[in-house]
């Protein structure tokens, strides 16, 4: 039987789902796809066990799925699977948008959605080997690179087939007794965020999978020691839609509890937020971003501060979680940002935050604007988990921005802060702090070199601007 090898490199460093995690929906997909091919199919998701580098020999062709801060872990594992003599082929968000650079470590980029390329290229690959007809296939010939043309966004996703999680069931762990499933019900985004890459891969046209497509699925995982997590971008973007699956779910009494990502304007709908919470919704996870108007519009997210407080307002009211996620490091960022975003984040009664630092990911307009500036400062592409400052703020020097996220997290999750949460019993929020606070003090402490670099890169700088100013005045005289 031929075999094809599925691997999903593991995250380089720490980060706040460090604890808890869950792979990336498209090899479990395409393995089922194989699987259903009459392949022999492995699923290694790094996260869950260590790649068995001595069962690699068996396979026919290695797949590597990578987003931009596994990057370099995924070119290591893929020169070490090629020198084995085994091709290997990438796909992913990064490499769909640096194929030349993947093609120095990879013998295929398929680029964009898996699916159907990659159906058509294994029809290919047992007949002819002739991929010039292969969508979104990126491949070298005669040392010159080749960019197949894209086929247009697969349109009833009700056609992909479910994954197939029984790699991560075997070797999954389970998180205080429950199993997280990943389910995506939706694919593509409107909003065309600046700092976003989703829509260059996946088209701003949202497409929608049936409701009757999603429930079968998760008739599935009914059990209360399952918790869903709904991976799309934007859950509750067609409300008439959404509450036609919450309805769905409702009527199927469904055991599992559920969390999914949200925009705050979901609040608006205040019948949608009572029956996310009647359907078994746990957690919603928002990012609200800013509480800067001028950073809101700079960032074109299309939402105010009186949206993200409205939202806060409506959901808390619906005794559903919060966890927001806030991004500093827009040109219109400064540290009065930072101390405003973190009072409204103690003061609003979120149960659990993010704050992230803008990071110019491949694929996303402000990438190119950054190289276009030349602010880019590391290229190192591990250091892009919006836990590491990558390129020169506006308003902040380089170490500045990184204290900035170092001093939010310190102020959000302090021992002053946890006291109360023990006294009303908040345990879920008690057991998230107390999570985020060691994850905080250990994230800097595996980090510090790279904190002594920035200092460091900070000193010279300013040192320079300071000498640069002198000799203006010099000058001038």
């Amino acid at each position: 039987m031929r075999k094809i090898i599925f691997i999903e490199p593991k995250a380089p460093n720490l980060h706040i789902f460090s604890q808890f995690p869950l792979p990336r929906l498209g090899s479990y997909i395409l393995g089922g796809m194989m699987r259903r091919r009459g392949w022999d199919v492995d699923i290694i998701y790094e996260e869950q066990r260590d790649i068995p580098w001595d069962e690699i020999n068996s396979a026919e062709i290695a797949g590597i799925s990578t987003i931009t801060s596994t990057a370099p872990r995924a070119y290591a594992i893929a020169d070490r699977i090629r020198s084995m003599g085994i091709p290997v082929i990438m796909g992913g968000p990064h490499v769909t948008f640096m194929p030349d650079e993947a093609l120095e470590h990879a013998d295929y980029i398929i680029r964009g959605e898996g699916e159907k390329a990659l159906m058509s290229f294994i029809d290919a690959w047992e007949k002819n080997k002739d991929f010039s007809e292969v969508p979104n296939l990126s491949f070298k010939l005669e040392e010159q690179s080749v960019q197949n043309p894209m086929h247009a966004p697969i349109s009833d996703l009700d056609k992909i087939p479910f994954p197939d999680f029984s790699d991560y069931f075997i070797h999954g762990k389970e998180i205080a007794g429950h199993k997280i499933i990943p389910i995506q019900t939706s694919r593509g985004c409107p909003y065309d965020c600046e700092f976003c890459s989703v829509t260059a891969m996946f088209g701003r046209k949202y497409r929608y999978r049936s409701t009757e497509n999603i429930i079968q699925e998760l008739r599935q995982y009914n059990h209360r020691k399952n918790i869903i997590f709904f991976y799309d971008d934007h859950f509750t973007a067609n409300r008439k839609r959404t509450k036609a699956l919450l309805e769905s779910m409702i009527k199927e009494k469904f055991k599992f509890k559920w969390s999914t990502q949200v925009r705050a304007d979901l609040a608006r709908d205040t019948e949608m937020v009572k029956l996310m919470k009647k359907a078994g919704c746990h957690t919603l996870y928002i990012g609200l971003e800013s509480v800067n108007p001028r950073s809101l519009s700079e960032m074109k997210k299309k939402q105010t501060v009186e949206d993200v407080l409205h939202a806060v307002k409506v959901i808390k009211r619906n005794r559903i979680h919060i966890h927001g996620m806030f991004v500093y490091g827009f040109d219109e960022d400064d540290w009065a940002t930072v101390k405003k975003t973190v009072r409204f984040a103690k003061r609003s009664g979120l149960s659990s935050t993010q704050f992230l630092i803008l990071t110019p990911l491949p694929g996303s307009r402000f990438f190119y604007k950054m190289i276009n500036q030349k602010r880019i400062l590391f290229k190192d592409w591990a250091l892009y988990d919006a836990h590491h400052v990558v390129f020169q703020p506006a308003r902040f020097s380089l170490f500045g921005l990184q204290k900035a996220q170092i001093f939010s997290h310190k102020k959000f999750y302090s021992r002053l802060r946890i006291v109360p949460k023990v006294i009303r019993g908040k345990w879920v929020d008690l057991g998230l702090a107390h999570y985020a606070r060691n994850l905080n003090r250990m994230w800097q402490k595996k980090n510090k070199t790279f904190l002594k670099a920035v200092d460091l890169l900070t000193t010279k700088k300013e040192a320079k601007i300071k000498i640069d100013y002198q000799q203006e005045i010099l000058i001038d005289r």
